[in-house]
């Protein structure tokens, strides 16, 4: 078989040092060994993270377990992610399957990024985690034609309110991704971007695999899946204070 089901207990968690200090991580890494979630570890010639990266955006199931690795390591930030998806999964019930769902709980997961960013700056500068995301942040935002300063200001806000910025891009992945998702044109799915370029996280919407998100719920959403509690989620998030602390104490205490 060429990927082998290894428990997380069995992996080696880089970078978890800059992390073991926050609560929302460390309730996260409990949230998989509460459930005892397994990872896949890819083997000989698949054992590469390309292929691990075909398998992920292409065969990614949100029923079964987490991951293809191509060795038997992750990061913390992956450990989040996966865990975020798996909580999600769980917390939706019906709605996980449907496309709201499917992508709410992506833009959660995914916007947990700058979440991780913005409470690491000034305290764990030597983070593994810093130094591949700032900079892989920085140059999707230069690509996409914005400047030094837009990134700087982004970071910065980042930094001196992390929940603010997390649920700021929480809304555009979400919002952005489901008009994508519902757009029936080129001229449709062009206005969305160009719109989604204007707001103030716009600098860092190609950060993400959008792309594969909608092509993932073309193939695989359950457009019947009843999605009101997706909608109720997002909703509450977006009038919640602190839409960190409404995850934590609704899903995952």
């Amino acid at each position: 078989m060429p990927v082998t089901i290894t428990p997380l207990g069995a992996l080696k968690i880089t970078d978890e040092g800059a992390f073991e200090g926050l609560p929302l991580y460390q309730r996260l890494r409990e949230s998989l060994i509460d459930d005892g979630v397994s990872f896949y570890v890819a083997e000989g010639a698949i054992a590469h993270e390309d292929a691990a990266r075909v398998l992920n955006l292409a065969y990614w199931d949100p029923e079964a377990d987490a991951e293809v690795l191509s060795e038997a390591s992750l990061s913390a930030d992956q450990l989040a992610h996966n865990a975020w998806h798996r909580v999600a999964y769980g917390k939706l019930g019906a709605a996980a399957a449907s496309p709201a769902g499917l992508l709410l709980a992506e833009s959660i997961a995914s916007a947990s990024d700058l979440y991780w960013v913005g409470r690491l700056i000034g305290h764990a500068e030597g983070s593994e985690f810093l130094e591949t995301q700032v900079p892989a942040m920085t140059d999707a935002a230069f690509a996409a034609g914005f400047d030094e300063a837009d990134v700087e200001r982004l970071l910065t806000e980042a930094a001196q309110d992390p929940t603010r910025a997390f649920e700021a891009l929480r809304q555009l992945l979400f919002d952005t991704s489901m008009r994508l998702y519902r757009a029936q044109s080129l001229v449709d799915a062009s206005a969305c971007l160009s719109e989604a370029a204007a707001h103030p996280m716009g600098p860092l919407l190609h950060h993400y695999e959008i792309s594969t998100w909608i092509l993932f719920n073309r193939a695989y959403a359950d457009r019947a899946a009843p999605d009101d509690e997706a909608r109720r989620v997002d909703a509450e998030l977006r009038a919640a204070p602190d839409a960190i602390a409404w995850l934590y104490d609704s899903w995952l205490s």
